[in-house]
């Protein structure tokens, strides 16, 4: 099995983790230097001397890209084993990265994930960011996970040619692989490891604002086409409205045209994944989501309205924000 370790502007913790690693297993390292410079040379030098595999980016391209580089390399070599991901700044340890590793070869088709327990004294940070984001893994997925921005990774090598095609180039990617895999049809392992931070975590390169937008990117797409589809439902919803005096006829007229526009939007952008999915597989599975939300969004309307009196407009607004997440939800695990 391959030790796979993406590495920008390394000190000295590469190296003995290295060394460690060495003592430990004999399963090859590889190494990608993601355009480190010559500063860094020496460090990468020491590595090679240690044993280890070095391909090196000329330019800083970003964490997803060196994974792929590794994952690249390794395909056209013909692993057949597998490989188990860890950064290179200390925070794995290597009896973690063995115990992913052993996971790997009972798991084939899987992703394993080094759950960290952030327990004892972890950076504010790491832990507002790892609590947000699990929160809105969770959310849109309906999946639970503890550490989903977990760095060591584990995967059978029948999984390469897929780690190779997942878009994303810096640490959105092991995001979007998240989103993919149950589509992918790999499942989900989590292996509880230690949480080590190494001064206050102040040798990570990730960026707070600009990678946290990669990284929500996926529900910031989705959270537009849906804010979009409902300016547009709440529009014709007035209109209707006001020409009929009929709530039902309103309700429905307008879930039909801002229904249509939401599965265009969905399937052509949001859910993607490269490639649109089949109109004949989506659609009826889309507009049966649909008929249950408008009778829900008509049941919970029609008592906030007309039972409880509460005005048309703010009636509505409340009847979105109960409906959204479950629609939120339902689209990513069944539709597309």
């Amino acid at each position: 099995m391959t030790i796979l370790i993406p590495s920008y502007e390394p000190d000295n913790r590469l190296i003995a983790l290295v060394r460690k690693l060495k003592e430990t297993t004999r399963d090859s390292i590889l190494i990608v230097d993601d355009g480190s410079g010559e500063r860094y040379r020496g460090i990468f030098d020491q590595a090679k001397e240690a044993g280890c595999t070095v391909l090196v980016h000329p330019a800083n391209r970003g964490k997803g890209s060196a994974l792929k580089t590794g994952f690249d390399y390794m395909r056209q070599r013909g692993d057949r084993e597998g490989v188990v991901c860890a950064d290179s700044d200390g925070q794995h340890l290597p009896k973690d990265i063995l115990k992913v590793m052993q996971a790997v070869r009972e798991h084939r088709s899987h992703i394993v994930l080094g759950s960290r327990q952030f327990s004892g004294s972890v950076p504010l940070r790491s832990r507002f960011g790892n609590t947000a984001t699990r929160k809105v893994f969770a959310m849109a997925t309906g999946h639970s996970i503890r550490d989903t921005q977990t760095g060591l990774r584990g995967y059978s090598a029948d999984m390469l040619d897929w780690l190779c095609r997942i878009p994303g180039e810096r640490f959105e990617y092991e995001m979007n692989m998240l989103l993919e895999a149950p589509n992918a049809g790999y499942g989900l392992v989590e292996v509880p490891i230690d949480t080590v931070y190494l001064d206050d975590n102040k040798s990570s390169h990730f960026r707070p604002l600009a990678d946290s937008a990669r990284i929500y990117f996926p529900f910031l797409k989705f959270c537009l086409s849906s804010g979009l589809a409902a300016i547009l439902d709440f529009a014709l919803l007035l209109v209707l409205q006001g020409l009929k005096s009929n709530l039902l006829l309103s309700v429905v007229g307008a879930r039909l045209c801002s229904s249509i526009f939401n599965y265009t939007m969905n399937r052509k952008f949001v859910f993607a994944k490269g490639r649109k999915a089949a109109v004949s597989r989506s659609m009826p599975k889309y507009f049966t989501l649909v008929v249950l939300i408008v009778l829900l969004n008509y049941g919970v309307l029609h008592l906030f309205h007309e039972h409880i009196g509460i005005p048309l407009v703010p009636a509505k607004l409340m009847t979105e924000a109960a409906l959204f997440l479950f629609s939120y939800w339902a689209q990513r695990k069944f539709v597309y």
